[in-house]
């Protein structure tokens, strides 16, 4: 008896909802929009779990750093509405900050584009090796992203004493005769700080491009050359970077988001604060306000400033990108 019942219960569960199925699917062919998403229902149900994640833990985030920019909030009191007061501060009332964007926009423009490029080169170059020395030589270059603790290396290569490399070698070739203070003389810290962040930039973006690079047909190159390419500059322009558009937006994005987050590197070499803010940068400056003063309407109104800025350099690259092979 028991056994007859579930029995029923399942058929008339199941008619249910093949009727609700029925009606889904009808509603569906009123849109194109609908009809794609009904079509597609399965895909969305896998992607529910990942996109819940995302909403909670990044887009949530975002909205709510950008609302407390609006406020003063010491993470002791509730937040006060104080409106662009923070902003206004930021650009009128905060000279260390006018000197974190200076220093963050010469960082960005030296490490971003000569990063990207040399990034780029060496993965064309190596690309072009046999295979086994390309193996080996791609971990060399990949290296300093494994390393997380490298930057210790040039910390003691730039010692102020006499054991640091560069003033052991200055000295001893006669160019100096007592050791120059490198990471204590504002002159000398940020053009250090642009070489480290120059060698880190071989990193993610250089083993991406280089699978880009491995992921072109070869038999392209021989049809453009019963087409009329003649030497490997137009090799690179009209088939090497128009198949490596997506590869080359996404090694953009992290080379963005590297230069505009340079932070942690001028820390490990010339302390916090830097001597006469000379290493300063925007993250050092939210990280001073986010979380040494927990002043954070103040720290959100500067994380939502480099946020926008790195949408803005964002879609300025992929606009050149884009114009890749026309």
């Amino acid at each position: 008896m028991e056994q007859n019942t579930n029995i029923k219960s399942k058929f008339s569960l199941r008619k249910y909802f093949e009727k609700q199925d029925r009606k889904f699917d009808q509603w569906s062919r009123k849109k194109p929009w609908r009809r794609k998403f009904y079509l597609n229902k399965s895909l969305y149900a896998m992607m529910t779990p990942y996109l819940l994640l995302f909403l909670a833990f990044t887009i949530a985030p975002v909205v709510m750093s950008f609302l407390l920019g609006f406020t003063y909030f010491n993470m002791l009191e509730s937040p006060r509405w104080v409106g662009w007061d923070n902003y206004l501060d930021l650009f009128l009332n905060d000279p260390i900050f006018i000197t974190a964007v200076k220093n963050t926009l010469i960082i960005a423009v030296i490490t971003g584009p000569l990063g990207y490029i040399i990034a780029f080169v060496f993965a064309w170059l190596i690309n072009e090796l046999p295979q086994k020395l390309r193996a080996i030589i791609t971990l060399v270059f990949y290296a300093p992203s494994l390393a997380g603790g490298a930057v210790a290396i040039w910390a003691l290569i730039f010692a102020s004493d006499y054991y640091g490399f560069a003033n052991a070698y200055l000295i001893n070739w006669g160019l100096i005769s007592e050791p120059i203070t490198w990471l204590q003389d504002a002159a000398y810290i940020l053009p250090i700080v642009i070489l480290v962040q120059l060698w880190m930039s071989l990193g993610v973006n250089f083993l991406s491009l280089i699978a880009g690079l491995k992921g072109i047909d070869k038999n392209q190159y021989e049809a453009a050359a019963v087409d009329g390419i003649k030497n490997r500059w137009q090799e690179l322009w009209y088939i090497t970077l128009p198949n490596m558009k997506s590869i080359l937006i996404f090694a953009a994005v992290i080379q963005i988001s590297g230069a505009l987050g340079v932070g942690a590197v001028t820390t490990a070499l010339a302390g916090f604060p830097s001597v006469q803010y000379a290493g300063h940068t925007i993250v050092n400056h939210l990280q001073d306000y986010g979380h040494i003063r927990y002043e954070m309407g103040y720290a959100s109104a500067i994380a939502t400033i480099l946020f926008v800025s790195g949408i803005l350099l964002k879609n300025i690259i992929n606009k050149l990108i884009r114009k890749v092979g026309s």
